[in-house]
């Protein structure tokens, strides 16, 4: 019998059965119909070739060949349990491997983490080297993005769609542009930064203004590096926090997300 045929399900279901000699009570075990347990079990019988269960005054019973398979599959479930508790501790509960922009994990997510990481004396991060890096390759449990929305991941907004001008002070008169930067129209910039972290720093060394992500600039305007050079404004964009399913329903996964959206 090929592996990838066997009936898990059904033997799932004869395995309760079998247990409390009821349909009935294999059923509310198992949150179904007793018609369903019945259909299961002959259908069971059917793809075997044999009787499992004979009704007789006393109730239901095992056949010879219906007991004979019993303890092997209680054995092999205990086995699948095992497994799937070795599949779980290989995601070590106290490791995360995020991927973020690296100026965003600068003025944003490092000090959170610090926090998470203090009540958790074990915990690890590993840090990937860019925000686009690749789930699957790099066996990554979370990234942060700078994205109008998850997309196909699963996500949280971890800051607000907010943009906002601005420059250092005494800073010269010119444009510092970066992909999504959405300039006024007809500036010619002195600067082309290929991302908002090196538009940042630009910033910060007085080279010109620019538009960043207002989660970016708050803490330098809020302490005097920056001026804004008006209101924030909405913006399409925003740093969200993403992963594909199964990452996202990792427990580990769970605990940091409502840390970090708390």
């Amino acid at each position: 019998m090929k592996r990838t045929h066997l009936p898990l399900n059904a033997l799932r279901v004869f395995d309760a059965a079998a247990r409390h000699l009821s349909f009935t009570r294999a059923a509310d075990e198992l949150a179904v119909t007793p018609a369903a347990v019945g259909q299961q079990i002959r259908a069971l019988e059917d793809h075997l070739g044999v009787v499992l269960f004979r009704r007789t005054s006393k109730g239901l019973e095992l056949t010879p060949e219906g007991a004979a398979g019993l303890d092997p599959l209680r054995e092999g479930f205990l086995r699948f349990e095992e497994s799937v508790q070795a599949m779980q501790a290989g995601q070590a509960s106290d490791r995360y491997t995020i991927a973020a922009p690296r100026e965003f994990y600068s003025v944003w997510l490092a000090a959170r983490l610090g926090q998470f990481q203090a009540g958790r004396p074990g915990i690890q991060y590993i840090l990937a080297g860019s925000e686009e890096t690749d789930f699957t390759e790099a066996n990554l449990d979370l990234a942060v993005r700078l994205i109008d929305g998850p997309g196909d991941l699963e996500g949280v907004q971890l800051t607000a769609a907010r943009r906002v001008t601005v420059a250092a002070p005494g800073a010269r008169d010119a444009w510092i542009d970066w992909p999504g930067a959405a300039l006024p129209d007809g500036v010619s910039p002195c600067i082309r930064a290929a991302n908002p972290g090196q538009a940042l720093s630009s910033v910060l060394a007085g080279m010109g203004r620019t538009v960043l992500p207002l989660a970016l600039a708050e803490d330098a305007i809020g302490d005097g590096r920056l001026e804004a050079l008006g209101d924030p404004e909405d913006s399409r964009r925003a740093y969200w926090l993403v992963a594909p399913l199964p990452q996202w329903r990792q427990k580990k996964v769970r605990a940091l997300v409502e840390f970090l959206t708390a």
